[in-house]
């Protein structure tokens, strides 16, 4: 009869992009804190884009970016997998093309890697993005533990786990000039159609987007347990009513473990500017950082308007411009002798750093829930333009219920005007105050869901243990059948 105290094994795959990479480096080193095996997996043009902003891959060699973590002791092995496209492959210009091979090709090459790392010594289970469509096929074919990790708010979750119901009332597709209150969504006390994510609007339905993560909600029901990045005190009857159809644990913020103070792991897909110096010459609380993340670029009259708009509001600023941007490339050209001192453009930078710094008062996003994350994390208000994705919805959480920032536009086009009263109202105005209270109160909240009798440490302890007791279960009836 086999072992049924053997050690258990995650094999971690993440989606590639920053936002999910980080939650999912930071589960990895919680895992392996608490005695786990890790077998963690990029994309290998992933792993190539970290290589390259690390410098590390001038004469290629392999980098392995967990040695540090392994050196203190944690068993987290590395590794990468094909996507099946060449590296030099664009799979942001041929988004469409990429993602359909995600969901009919890439599932090929997972069962074909997961069935060469299961060995004998190691009980092993799966720890997926749920955005995958594939996860609960390759679990159930290999009879492992299958645990989904959602990185976004619990509120779009429920969303879209309640997507049939939409379907039924009528709100999905949601016609683009369609506005009425959705009321009827359990756990969710009501939202406006227009701050439904942008991929259910009619115009976008036929994109890929929408059906892969149709048939991946499909999936979700098949999986043991489900991870949320956040924190229960923000979302807690969201949580409570998804809690009540499965195993729902929010362990967030993620990124900001206890655990993790030790380990230092490349995380960033782009070099990092140094922005300390120059936020050290300037006054506590004058800095706006702006920047609108890494997977989404706003249009060259956006970014005139903003850049207009920062000008006229005279407060100093830090503005991320990915280098790639032909639009951010114009900015740079047309802004290097207007904003002098007052202003720093970057290409990228390590952006807990900049939020960190006691001279940022406020941050301009496009409310990537990472971004979100780690503002609410150190009690900087918020200025919202949403772009694509989940963002509307997320600038709902932040605007109309927790109440830590403001809409950067009032309307549907950005004016430089209304972009410079936005951000005085936020640095110096009359909403400055309060937002800076409820910021402070939020920011409390995060850290103390992180403290040791927090409600995130709790939930993640008591993951932990049922996981260990399904692997247990799992293996043992295994044996049986054996």
């Amino acid at each position: 009869m086999a072992d049924t105290h053997r050690m258990p094994h995650a094999i971690m795959i993440s989606v590639p992009y920053q936002g999910h990479i980080n939650p999912f480096v930071n589960l990895a080193l919680n895992l392996a804190s608490k005695g786990f095996t890790i077998t963690f997996v990029h994309l290998e043009y992933i792993h190539q884009t970290l290589s390259k902003a690390q410098q590390t891959n001038n004469f290629g060699k392999f980098v392995d970016l967990f040695t540090e973590a392994r050196e203190s002791g944690l068993d987290i092995r590395y590794t990468t997998i094909s996507d099946g496209f060449p590296l030099e492959f664009d799979r942001d210009v041929h988004f469409e093309e990429y993602w359909k091979s995600i969901i009919d090709d890439f599932p090929t090459l997972v069962d074909d890697f997961v069935g060469r790392t299961i060995d004998s010594d190691s009980t092993p289970f799966l720890v997926t993005d749920t955005i995958y469509t594939w996860t609960s096929t390759i679990a159930h074919k290999y009879n492992l533990v299958n645990v989904s990790f959602w990185t976004q708010p619990a509120l779009i979750f429920s969303l879209l786990y309640h997507w049939d119901l939409l379907t039924e009332k009528g709100h999905f597709p949601c016609k683009d000039n369609m506005e009425d209150e959705i009321n009827y969504v359990p756990g969710v006390e009501s939202i406006s159609t227009r701050d439904l994510m942008l991929f259910l609007k009619e115009a976008e339905s036929s994109s890929i987007v929408p059906k892969s993560l149709y048939i991946a909600f499909e999936q979700v029901n098949k999986a043991d347990f489900i991870l949320h990045n956040t924190v229960h005190e923000l979302e807690p009857e969201t949580l409570s009513v998804l809690n009540k159809n499965h195993p729902n644990y929010a362990i967030g913020p993620i990124n900001f473990s206890n655990n993790l103070a030790s380990y230092t792991v490349t995380k960033s897909l782009w070099s990092e500017a140094d922005c300390t110096h120059w936020l050290n010459s300037k006054s506590p609380g004058s800095v706006l950082y702006v920047s609108f993340g890494s997977a989404v670029n706003a249009n060259k009259q956006t970014i005139q308007e903003i850049g207009d708009g920062l000008l006229l509001s005279e407060v100093h600023f830090i503005w991320v411009v990915r280098a790639s941007s032909d639009d951010g490339n114009m900015l740079l050209a047309e802004f290097k002798d207007e904003i002098k001192d007052r202003g720093l453009i970057v290409p990228w930078c390590n952006q807990i750093a900049v939020l960190s710094n006691s001279a940022v008062g406020g941050f301009l996003t496009h409310c990537g829930w990472n971004s979100i994350i780690e503002s609410m994390w150190c009690g900087v208000p918020m200025i919202c333009y949403p772009i694509a994705y989940d963002q509307p919805t997320n600038r709902k959480l932040v605007v109309d219920d927790w109440k830590i920032g403001i809409s950067l536009c009032d309307g549907d086009s950005v004016d430089r005007k209304e972009v410079a009263e936005k951000i005085k109202n936020l640095m110096s105005g009359t909403s400055s105050r309060n937002l800076r209270q409820e910021a402070k109160k939020v920011q409390g909240i995060m850290r103390n869901a992180m403290e040791i009798e927090g409600s995130s440490r709790r939930n993640f302890d008591q993951f932990i243990n049922d996981l260990k007791a399904k692997i247990h279960a799992r293996t043992t009836a295994s044996n049986r059948i054996d």
